[in-house]
């Protein structure tokens, strides 16, 4: 089974707290209120409960991934042909 961690969308999160109630063993809050944790895996005996957290976040701002999992994004530009403008001549 592969191991999975929690990550944090910062900019959706807005400092509810309820993902360190759902999950205290690997959420704790700042000052702010904001969540923190320590980027180790969930524990298998907390992944009910982490699944619960980010289904639960009200703006959605906990997600689940694979520990070594490579990020989502833009990856590799893709090859593309020059841009060329054309000129009207008429």
């Amino acid at each position: 089974m592969e191991q999975q961690q929690i990550d944090i969308d910062w900019t959706a999160c807005q400092g509810h707290g309820l993902c360190a109630e759902l999950l205290p063993d690997h959420i704790t809050l700042d000052e702010w209120g904001y969540p923190l944790t320590d980027g180790s895996p969930v524990s298998p005996r907390a992944l009910k409960r982490a699944r619960r957290a980010a289904s639960d976040c009200p703006v959605l701002a906990l997600k689940l991934t694979v520990t070594g999992a490579p990020r989502q994004g833009r990856g590799e530009p893709r090859d593309r042909p020059p841009r060329t403008r054309t000129r009207n001549t008429s």
